[in-house]
């Protein structure tokens, strides 16, 4: 009965959207203040009618519409209030009775940003000086109603002074105020706006006939001096992504990239655009270079994968009849993240923006972490993508015991062992990249969505190389393994190893965290203000009974600074740790003798380098 209902609603909202789009004003003008102010006009007929707030973020993989922050909430018909009522199951939802003669609803509210604050886009999005605004947070929408049927007309303003960027394709501009093109729900909650004080734009460069933009918002002018070869890098980077897929499916593409130590720091992917956020100096400090050239790749990969082919659990209504309020499926997830994941690696690489040396390392680092997950002996992959949308908000306390998002690194392994059958056996005609120009490659368009599923995968690889495929992936994503799948590093020539070498690479890393990591000896990872972060379950310090959210006070006796715990470790004798829990202090002896270790990839004598042919540039300087 429910499906029907639907259905009928679903029909009536296309055929009242398709005769006047909903009017959307966004006033940004205290953004600065965290405040938006929303008014919206929408056509209406008598009777019933309950308003959706849009609750499964598409690319955010859970129910993560922050309907906290929605407040203020009035809605008026011919002059006259008419009340409404939350559902009292659904938080997402308000119900209401539209009077006779009411042909027009107009809805006020506000949003507040959050203040300084992790996650995504509910996290923190502006400062002082910049906005990020995605617009699922400032719309209400027609229960029952397909996202691609119902057309909204946009207009924002930001506050003045304040520059822009985004994909939404732009009607006119009137000081500091935007009119956008009227465009379909899904079109608008696919397409945020940045906007700050300190904004700069670099064009990068014409790709099979797209037009691709670099928008970066920052809290300072000094943190939008890119270096050239910065710049130079993303622009080889669209060359690269061109070379790989061979089409797009956008009209133009608008990397939205926001630095500032204030926000929530994340990437999230959309069709023609990226919301990219790390911290103020990611353009102009080297170690923070080093340990975010990955992200943007890795969004823009989204385009094709994840935004273009799409697993059908993950699409808006979950496949089924629905908007942004019906759950999500993401058993998928090791394909939409784990490919996109290891194309980004690659393409980092393949592009400049990291170094080969800096791809082995970061590919290290990945295949030591995912060795040293206990949580793998009972937690398959494929479940840690199925639960992800409880996973994204654990804490990372126990990690390698409950097992995080691992479908991103582990995705990495998992294809690299794929792209090196295929290497192996096509004795090297073929590779993962034959895969991507047929599964998401095709004809130049603009934006579109091809679902796909499981056997969906298996067969477009069987079409480049024929293998077991559905045996591999299977047992890859549901196996309860204690080690890590590192056939793909071994395939490649190369094989992991432990010294006591610390790399630039895990250096950077360290230094952008602000963390001491010593999970590959010890077995704890320290924050800078002393507090353990982690300690890698069945290793040294576990055993001994450390664990994580204490603070670490001393080490043999002395006060605790990252020198002094590296040369207690070092010296290859027991340690003590005098921890503070609260109220109380222990001390425990560590009975580890085997000095520092870090990880590192060395070649495999005797055996072909592949993966240097993996990560070199594709396409033409």
């Amino acid at each position: 009965m429910r499906s029907a209902i639907l259905a009928l609603c679903s029909l009536a909202c296309s055929t009242l959207y398709a005769q006047a789009p909903i009017q959307l004003k966004v006033d940004a003008s205290d953004a600065p203040r965290r405040l938006f102010h929303v008014r919206m006009s929408m056509p209406a007929n008598p009777g019933p009618l309950t308003l959706m707030y849009p609750e499964w973020i598409p690319g955010e993989h859970g129910p993560t519409g922050p309907i906290a922050n929605f407040v203020g909430l009035r809605i008026e018909g011919a002059g006259k209030t008419i009340p409404w009522r939350r559902d009292d199951v659904n938080m997402y939802a308000f119900h209401l009775d539209v009077p006779s003669g009411v042909s027009t609803l107009e809805i006020a509210f506000d949003f507040i940003s959050p203040p300084e604050s992790d996650g995504f886009t509910s996290g923190a999005s502006t400062t002082t000086e910049l906005a990020v605004l995605n617009w699922n947070q400032v719309l209400l929408y027609p229960q029952g109603a397909q996202s691609d049927t119902l057309s909204y007309q946009a207009t924002l303003k930001v506050p003045a002074g304040w520059r822009y960027g985004t994909a939404l394709p732009i009607q006119r501009e009137s000081g500091n105020e935007i009119e956008f093109r009227p465009a379909p729900m899904t079109t608008l909650v696919d397409s945020p706006v940045s906007a700050g004080a300190h904004y700069k734009t670099f064009d990068l460069g014409n790709e099979n006939g797209a037009e691709h933009y670099l928008h970066v918002a920052a809290d300072s002018d000094r943190a939008l001096e890119a270096p050239p070869e910065v710049v130079a890098g993303f622009r080889h980077l669209v060359n690269e992504a061109g070379a790989l897929f061979g089409a797009r499916h956008f009209r133009d593409y608008h990397f939205l990239y926001t630095l500032s130590d204030h926000v929530a720091h994340f990437g999230l992917e959309h069709h023609e655009s990226s919301d990219d956020r790390t911290g103020e100096r990611s353009l102009i400090d080297p170690d923070m270079l080093k340990s975010h050239a990955y992200l943007l790749p890795h969004e823009f990969v989204h385009s094709w994968n994840g935004k273009y082919r799409r697993p059908l659990g993950l699409t808006p209504g979950g496949g089924r009849d629905g908007g942004y309020d019906t759950p999500m499926k993401g058993g998928l997830l090791w394909v939409y993240e784990g490919l996109t994941n290891y194309l980004g690696e690659v393409l980092a690489a393949r592009s400049g923006l990291w170094k080969p040396e800096d791809y082995r390392e970061s590919l290290a680092n990945t295949a030591a972490a995912l060795d040293h997950t206990f949580g793998r002996t009972w937690r398959p992959l494929e479940d840690t993508a199925v639960a992800a949308q409880t996973l994204y908000d654990a804490g990372s306390d126990y990690e390698t015991l409950r097992r995080s998002v691992d479908y991103y690194p582990e995705g990495s392994l998992i294809w690299l062992e794929a792209d090196t059958i295929i290497r192996q056996l096509s004795k090297g005609t073929k590779s993962i990249d034959d895969f991507c120009r047929a599964f998401h490659g095709g004809a130049n368009s603009g934006p579109a969505l091809k679902t796909y599923e499981f056997a969906d995968v298996v067969s477009a690889l069987n079409a480049v190389q024929p293998y077991d495929w559905a045996g591999f992936l299977n047992q890859r994503i549901r196996s309860t393994d204690v080690h890590a799948p590192l056939g793909g590093i071994a395939r490649s020539g190369w094989k992991l190893v432990y010294d006591n070498v610390i790399s630039d690479f895990w250096k950077a890393n360290e230094e952008e965290r602000k963390t001491t990591n010593l999970m590959y000896s010890i077995g704890i990872s320290v924050r800078e203000d002393g507090s353990i972060a982690d300690v890698l379950y069945g290793g040294p310090a576990q055993k001994a009974g450390v664990a994580p959210a204490v603070k670490l006070i001393a080490v043999n006796g002395r006060q605790y600074t990252p020198t002094v715990l590296r040369e207690a470790v070092a010296a290859k004798q027991p340690v003590e740790l005098l921890v503070r829990n609260g109220e109380f202090y222990r001390t425990h002896r560590v009975d580890y003798t085997g000095g520092e270790r870090y990880p590192h990839l060395v070649r495999e004598e005797g055996s072909p380098d592949l993966l240097t042919g993996i990560i070199s540039a594709k396409a033409k300087r």
